[in-house]
């Protein structure tokens, strides 16, 4: 059972303030780890967490 939900491309541009194309560029360059279900492709929310994490520009334990 998933933990927590997969999102839809245009959910993870809502939330990060990107264009819908820009999210599918980083799940086709591979950036974005992502599933395709039929022509949709779906973002567990822990890859996109992983995802944001991996293009910090500051580690948040140092505050």
């Amino acid at each position: 059972m998933l933990s927590k939900p997969l999102m839809t491309v245009h959910e993870v541009a809502e939330v990060l303030k990107v264009s819908e194309d820009t999210v599918r560029e980083w799940i086709h360059a591979k950036s974005l780890r992502a599933i395709k279900f039929g022509r949709e492709w779906r973002v567990a929310v822990r890859d996109l967490e992983s995802f944001l994490n991996a293009h910090a520009n500051r580690d948040p334990t140092t505050g």
